[in-house]
């Protein structure tokens, strides 16, 4: 089993076990005791959190990525690593005295004059810093070729922080103010737990110099700074502009429906933990048929299992709010259902994003996000005044179609290559069929009996389909050999 499929395998076991204990708070805990407004609330801080992280990291968990494999010795790989680290520090250090001066503007800003997100100005930068720094030290584990445990990190243990507290919360062992301080501490502790394995992974020896492509280097970073900021806007700036135009409880909706949607892109995020270095690997050696191999193999086994994944959660959806069961919340089922279908096809593109960021061609992606950007929020801004959360998916979709349809265009046009094949067509054609066959299969009265069949059912036809027509050597290969250690 080759290193891809084997780290993919274990980062989705980790990142299918986060979602699991993440429904559990997001469908259940949170609706359910601390209330939709406490979940409006600590989305929006998150939300606002993860705005402002871009602009502490400066892209520079990305120029890792990009340049470690280019480096030729070691000492040019420490230069790296020691400058990844402590550029930031620059940063934090001269932007943290406009946000003590500002926080109450800047948060105006982002929130709306919300005053529920302006009293914890304390732990959006926090939690900022130490996100920024976590990133920068998962870069240099994905670069070692090392992903699985900093997946953990990244998807199991934040969900099960929340868990924990939430827990505590609704036992009144902690309150709101505790809350956020245990919050805050749970992510430090993260990030030194991350820093102490790196180290043990690869030790550096200090360097007092700077790198030797010192210029390349800084102007990746600003243009990956600049894109990073403009993605983690368009991520965010739904649910800050749902919380300012309506409400709190709002906020809460839809972001219980979109972590329903984002499950379609686990196997995509398992994946592109480790496809990143191998791709800026084979774009500097110049292998085109490598590169050309990891995008094709990427796109039609993220469209497998992605559309597996599609198929059990918008045929389940009214059997899934059934469990929820709490006023408000079945609103979402539109903004599921319109999201799911942008998440599907980012997954069909493969890593098509990372043949762009690696490559020399990486300032496209700059103007890419802040068009995409722009678009985000004159959509945002007008679907969520007309039409409320679902108008803030219809906003999300168009901006993925767009940004998606350009890369696909320029990677085309710069490398000859794409993602697709005969195979995609013969797999939007499974997933279309087997949607109008099980659409009209009725629920039945226990909703968790209703999924598990239904699901089953799913599931069986999909496989058919899948070993039917030798979509995925891959899969197959994998099925074949999980057979063989069960039996």
């Amino acid at each position: 089993m080759g290193i891809v499929a084997k780290q993919s395998i274990y980062n989705l076991i980790s990142i299918g076990f986060a979602f699991l204990i993440g429904a559990v708070n997001m469908l259940f805990l949170y609706p359910s005791y601390p209330g939709k407004e406490f979940q409006g609330l600590v989305v929006a801080l998150l939300a606002n959190s993860n705005l402002i992280q871009p602009f502490l990291s400066f892209g520079v968990q990305h120029t890792l990525i990009k340049f470690f494999s280019d480096a030729k010795s070691k000492e040019e790989r420490d230069c790296l690593l020691w400058f990844v680290l402590l550029f930031p520090l620059t940063i934090i250090f001269l932007l943290m005295p406009l946000y003590y001066n500002y926080n109450v503007e800047i948060l105006g800003f982002l929130s709306g004059d919300n005053e529920g997100v302006e009293r914890f100005p304390f732990l959006i930068i926090t939690i900022a810093i130490s996100t920024a720094y976590f990133e920068i030290f998962f870069s240099w584990l994905r670069v070692n070729l090392k992903s699985v445990f900093g997946n953990f990190l990244k998807e199991v243990y934040p969900r099960m922080l929340t868990f924990i507290l939430l827990v505590s919360y609704t036992f009144q062992i902690l309150n709101l103010d505790q809350f956020i301080d245990f919050l805050i501490g749970g992510y430090y502790l993260r990030l030194f737990i991350i820093m102490a394995y790196s180290f043990f992974i690869y030790t550096p020896n200090f360097q007092f110099k700077l790198p030797n492509s010192l210029i390349p280097i800084l102007r990746y970073s600003c243009l990956i700074f600049l894109s990073g900021a403009a993605a983690s806007f368009i991520l965010d700036i739904d649910k800050s502009m749902i919380y300012s135009l309506t409400s709190d409880v709002n906020v809460a909706f839809y972001a219980v429906a979109i972590y329903i949607a984002a499950v379609i892109e686990a196997p995509g995020r398992a994946m592109f933990q480790i496809t990143s270095p191998l791709i800026a690997e084979a774009l500097n050696s110049n292998n085109k048929l490598r590169l050309e191999s990891l995008l094709k193999k990427s796109s039609i086994n993220l469209m497998i299992v992605s559309g597996l994944l599609f198929l059990i959660i918008n045929l389940n959806l009214d059997d899934f709010y059934k469990i929820i069961n709490q006023v408000g919340y079945k609103s979402g089922i539109g903004v599921v259902v319109v999201v799911s279908i942008g998440k599907l096809f980012s997954m069909s593109i493969g890593c098509l994003n990372n043949v762009i960021t690696n490559s020399k061609y990486y300032s496209y992606v700059f103007w890419f996000s802040v068009s995409s950007a722009i678009l985000a929020v004159v959509l945002n801004y007008v679907f969520i005044s007309r039409y409320g959360i679902l108008g803030a998916a219809f906003a999300t979709l168009i901006v993925i179609v767009f940004m998606n349809l350009c890369k696909i265009i320029l990677v085309n046009a710069l490398f000859k290559i794409h993602p697709y094949s005969k195979k995609t067509l013969s797999v939007l054609f499974s997933i279309a069929l087997i949607y109008i066959l099980i659409y009209f299969v009725p629920s039945i009265l226990n909703p968790w009996v209703s999924i598990l069949l239904r699901s089953l059912l799913i599931t069986g036809l999909f496989c058919m389909t899948l070993f039917g027509l030798r979509l995925s050597n891959e899969i197959e290969t994998l099925f074949q050999k999980l057979i063989k250690r069960l039996f």
